[in-house]
């Protein structure tokens, strides 16, 4: 599949079927404007969502505001390492910087109510999904990025408070070069018949 052409807007199917993420080290500018930005996260929100409680929360970092975030990650990831080396505090740094444009995707579970955690935090994933279908559709590509960053309280609470998580950094440019494939499951190995 090494002819396929990525990201196909021409039909509804095909953008599914050739949908592919960008490495958000190669997404450059152009990315999104404000009102293309705030469409995309418009539509991230068109998710399934038991009980209608949006436990989800999207947070844009402008790129004024990467340094900070690089400072924020750096900052904990010392105090959780305080051994750490150069080259992995580069990384970190570099992490923050990556693309024109950024949106973090938090789960915010609503505790009080009776739906259960795991069908909210399954929504919140939907809602990044969505978000990066929407990239795509508007002709951008999109990377859902974790790591460490994702799984330290320190840099959620940056964001929000617990018992909210870190779903993801959602990293939104143009590739800079063509979009590889990646290797897909077998699709005999992951789908099955039920006998009863």
């Amino acid at each position: 599949m090494t002819d396929m052409a990525f990201n196909d807007r021409s039909t509804p199917l095909l953008l599914l079927t050739t949908r592919r993420s960008g490495k958000p080290r190669d997404l450059i500018a152009p990315g999104p404007r404000p009102d293309e930005l705030a469409q995309i996260l418009s539509i991230a929100a068109r998710t399934p969502d038991h009980g209608k409680l949006a436990p989800w929360r999207f947070v844009i970092v402008p790129g004024q505001a990467r340094a900070r975030l690089a400072e924020v990650i750096t900052t904990a990831y010392r105090a959780e390492r305080p051994q750490a080396g150069a080259t992995e505090i580069a990384a970190l740094e570099q992490f923050a910087h990556q693309a024109p444009d950024l949106v973090v995707v938090l789960s915010s579970p609503r505790t009080d109510s009776h739906i259960p955690l795991w069908e909210q935090e399954l929504s919140a994933g939907a809602a990044c999904m969505n978000l990066l279908h929407a990239v795509h559709a508007m002709g951008y590509a999109g990377g859902w990025l974790t790591g460490w960053p994702a799984f330290s309280d320190a840099v959620r609470d940056a964001f929000g408070a617990a018992p909210e998580r870190i779903v993801g950094f959602v990293f939104i440019g143009t590739p800079s070069r063509p979009l590889d494939e990646r290797p897909r499951p077998d699709m005999g190995r992951i789908v099955s018949t039920w006998a009863g």
